[in-house]
Order: C-alpha cells, then structure tokens, then sequence
C-alpha cells in the first residue's frame, strides 16, 4: 500500500490527465469521477514498483482505459448515456477546438485513443502501442485512418 506522500504527488501529477481520458471515453462528469477513484484506488492498493516515471504514466494511461471500458461493460450503463455533463467540461476547452475535439469524440474507440494519446497527450507511435498492446505499424494505421475520418468530418487538411 502507498503512502499518503506518494498518493498525493500522483493526483498532482496525473489527475488531469486521468479526467481528459475518462472525459473522452465516459462522455459524463459523474462516471468519469467514479472512474477517476477507482484509478487511484488502484494506485494506492498496487504493490508493484515502477521503473520509471513514464513507467507510472504509462500505468496511469492503461488503468484509466481500462477502468473506463470496465466501467462502459457494467450491466448499469447499458442503454444508459449522458451527454449533458460534456457540454459543462467542454467549456474548459478553447472554442476553436470544440468543433476538433467533437469530432475526435465521436470517432470509433479504435481510432479515439491513438488520436487521443498521440495528439492531446504527446506519445509516440511506439509508446502508444506498447499502452494499447499493439503493433507500432498498427497504431501508425490507426492514426492514419483516424485523421482520414478526421478530415472527412471536418473537411479540409489536418
């Protein structure tokens, strides 16, 4: 079990990051909080050690996806969906990139977090693959196909 130190350097570090994936794949303020917790409830009952910092990055990113596929499967949300919280944490986003980020919002999952990761979050190819357990040229294929329905959307180049 971690510390308390150690617990609050990790939302310090993280938990901005943790809310923008859970945002993108939840849609609604309230389940991305429960998920948002269970992130670091899992953070503070890991007994395992990290090698690095971007080792604990990397941790954070895979259980914050996890955690929000996990939580999309339970029996409560289906047929569920709340989309009137987005607007609320939307409105911390520049207004030039509402219309950018909507369209990445409604991309299939697939393509949502490369994009997500590679664009808003600044992993690489490689660093990507490693997080969604893929081939580094499938995530290049990905990112591809992902802006080619980006484009489409928004029209124009990207």
């Amino acid at each position: 079990m971690r510390n308390e130190l150690e617990i609050n350097h990790a939302v310090e570090n993280y938990s901005d990051m943790i809310r923008r994936i859970c945002l993108c794949h939840l849609k609604n303020a309230a389940d991305v909080e429960d998920v948002f917790q269970t992130v670091f409830l899992k953070y503070l009952l890991y007994k395992g050690t990290f090698e690095s910092a971007e080792h604990e990055k990397a941790w954070f990113v895979r259980v914050a996806i996890n955690a929000c596929k996990d939580h999309l499967k339970s029996l409560f949300r289906h047929g569920v969906l709340c989309l009137e919280d987005l607007a609320d944490e939307a409105a911390s986003i520049a207004p030039e990139e509402h219309d950018v980020l909507d369209a990445v919002l409604s991309l299939p999952i697939k393509y949502k977090d490369a994009i997500y990761l590679h664009y808003y979050e600044g992993y690489s190819a490689a660093e990507i693959g490693k997080l969604l357990h893929k081939k580094e040229s499938t995530v290049y294929s990905l990112l591809s196909r992902g802006r080619g329905l980006l484009r489409e959307t928004l029209g124009g180049d990207l």
